[in-house]
């Protein structure tokens, strides 16, 4: 690393002196990635070109890359490059889906949407999506079934500025993960989230749909899934059926 390296950051960029130099690349690359410098599936400049672009050393860009790889922004593929990690990959997919088969033996999920409409917010789902209570929201409601069998009940909200357009024949026609139609169609990459687990027992509309007895033992799974910035992009309650499944999570 230079002697001058610690100034070497973009004019106009406010980066305090006790953050490390890294982590202010880091941050300049996130920016990037946020503002669509670098789209999902795309290679990022090589370490020596970012380097050179950033004035610093190629170790300092290493370093950035992978934190950002460690936390599946990017991907690093070997004697490719890096690129921007995508939600149509399959290991990014299984980030947020975390359901698994007792037997091992996974298993693709037939996708049936249920309803797709725009609403008003109720006062909790604004709150979690940061909006004004009664702002335009779109709802949708979806089943995941495992060949004939209902598994995943879930109700998702939306802000509805964000994903205006978005339609059930829209929903109809896509094809991949909701998630990565949300990035290819309305620049909305699903970063993180935070979940709430809780067993319930099934009320009489979702046993319905989910095709168990009422009162029949669920896992509810609720989440808020953020973009760049922490920024709340999507509420999300979802009911389990874990007879033959259980919910995979990493800790550490």
């Amino acid at each position: 690393m230079g002697a001058n390296e610690s100034d070497a950051i973009e004019p106009g960029v406010d980066a305090p002196r006790f953050v490390p130099l890294y982590r202010q690349i880091k941050a300049l690359i996130t920016r990037g990635l946020r503002d669509g410098t670098w789209l999902p599936g795309g290679a990022i400049p090589s370490e020596m070109e970012l380097a050179a672009r950033f004035n610093v050393s190629q170790g300092t860009v290493r370093k950035a890359i992978e934190e950002l790889a460690a936390e599946n922004l990017l991907v690093r593929r070997q004697g490719r490059g890096t690129f921007v990690a995508t939600h149509d990959e399959p290991r990014t997919q299984f980030r947020f889906l975390r359901l698994r088969p007792d037997d091992g033996v996974e298993q693709g999920f037939v996708n049936r949407i249920l309803e797709c409409r725009r609403a008003r917010a109720p006062v909790d789902i604004a709150r979690s999506l940061a909006l004004r209570s009664g702002e335009a929201v779109i709802l949708i409601r979806r089943l995941l079934s495992l060949g004939e069998t209902p598994t995943v009940l879930d109700e998702i909200w939306l802000p509805g500025r964000r994903f205006r357009g978005l339609t059930t024949e829209r929903l109809a026609a896509r094809g991949g993960p909701l998630y990565g139609m949300f990035e290819r169609e309305f620049g909305t990459r699903m970063i993180g989230a935070n979940e709430r687990l809780k067993a319930v027992a099934a009320g009489r509309e979702v046993a319905r749909a989910l095709q168990v007895a009422e009162g029949a033992p669920l896992l509810q799974v609720e989440r808020v899934s953020f973009t760049y910035d922490n920024v709340p992009v999507e509420v999300r309650k979802g009911h389990y059926v874990t007879e033959t499944h259980h919910y995979a999570t990493e800790v550490g």
